[in-house]
């Protein structure tokens, strides 16, 4: 999958969770970035990229995510 079509997939999850389409994330999002992005918020995100991209994190995968990039090169880790 190219980083093209991930970011897409991703930003589409960040809309529908969020409830805004107008929504534009980068991979230099972070949730300081998107008001309502707050604990709840980031299992609810990370639970729907499980399931889209057919992978399961653990919390050691996601200490230290630090923003979106970071998620997408997770993603892309362990899809292989």
């Amino acid at each position: 999958m190219e980083q093209h079509e991930l970011m897409e997939q991703i930003q589409a999850i960040f809309r529908e969770n969020f409830d805004d389409d107008s929504l534009v994330i980068t991979r230099q999002t972070t949730a300081e970035d998107i008001e309502d992005w707050d604990s709840l918020e980031q299992i609810n995100l990370l639970t729907a990229m499980e399931k889209q991209f057919g992978v399961k994190f653990t919390l050691d995968d996601v200490r230290d995510l630090e923003n979106v990039g970071d998620m997408a090169d997770l993603i892309v880790r362990l899809k292989g």
